[in-house]
């Protein structure tokens, strides 16, 4: 269950600032290791620059992916990579190699059963020297996300929410249907931001519909009002309401920012 995980208690936080700061300290720490030219050395700006360009290459690796990856194993391997470089420096550890590692390891984690030889007939130039890289990674890969690794996501409340907005809802069971594609867009998109460090996953599916129904001229308000939030008193319901509209333009504004890299190249 998310509210007794470890990622509730350990991997959700209160603010962008509070994020920026595990930033830069992971940055000042690797900065002081090192004498020199410190003008030669990454901001906490461009470290998430190179993040965020190997987010985009592994959208693109995991959609590649043969045998085609689950979702799950898709929004495992992204959170672990954003967890990964919030306590630490790309200038320490390479982006692209802890990027394969994430992968791998969510393979295994999610049960996505593959061979460390079927994954490295996805990559493209020496295969064993990628699986040398991905098996000697694993355990630092382990050890930095303090063997955590169980991942909670939006796509399962997503479909609770689907089925209570058939059942319990005015909603006819096309209508709700037709919420979904917008919906399972918008979860996809999330992955190239912040989202899943700031937002528990029922938060996400919830902002997922809201803006699916945006998109089609439709409001969830009533369904929120009498049905999701009956119980609360006014208070609750416009909290709820608040953080659900913070969450929805939250994502959709920092997944334009994620867009822009999609013109790097591949490796």
């Amino acid at each position: 269950m998310f509210p007794t995980s470890t990622q509730r208690r350990h991997w959700i936080f209160s603010s962008e600032e509070e994020l920026l700061k595990c930033r830069e300290l992971a940055n000042r720490k690797f900065c002081e290791s090192r004498s020199g030219n410190q003008q030669e050395l990454l901001t906490v700006e461009e470290e998430r620059l190179l993040c965020r360009h190997f987010d985009n290459v592994m959208k693109e690796f995991c959609s590649k992916f043969q045998p085609p990856m689950p979702r799950n194993t898709v929004s495992t391997a992204f959170s672990y990579f954003a967890r990964f470089f919030l306590h630490n420096s790309v200038m320490n550890y390479h982006p692209k190699h802890i990027m394969l590692t994430c992968v791998y390891l969510a393979c295994k984690v999610e049960e996505f059963n593959i061979s460390v030889l079927q994954y490295v007939a996805n990559l493209p130039g020496k295969r064993e020297k990628a699986a040398d890289l991905v098996l000697s990674n694993e355990l630092l890969l382990m050890g930095k996300l303090n063997y955590q690794l169980t991942v909670h996501h939006p796509w399962r409340p997503l479909e609770g929410f689907l089925i209570d907005l058939k059942t319990r809802s005015t909603f006819h069971e096309k209508d709700a249907e037709s919420l979904r594609k917008g919906a399972e867009d918008f979860l996809e998109r999330s992955l190239l931001c912040d989202a899943a460090l700031l937002f528990a996953p029922s938060q996400i599916a919830l902002a997922s519909l809201v803006w699916s129904s945006q998109q089609q001229d439709t409001s969830l308000s009533e369904y929120m009002d009498t049905v999701l939030f009956a119980a609360a008193d006014t208070s609750q319901k416009a909290r709820s309401r608040y953080m659900n509209l913070y969450t929805t333009y939250y994502v959709h504004t920092h997944i334009h920012v994620c867009n822009l890299y999609f013109s790097f190249s591949y490796w």
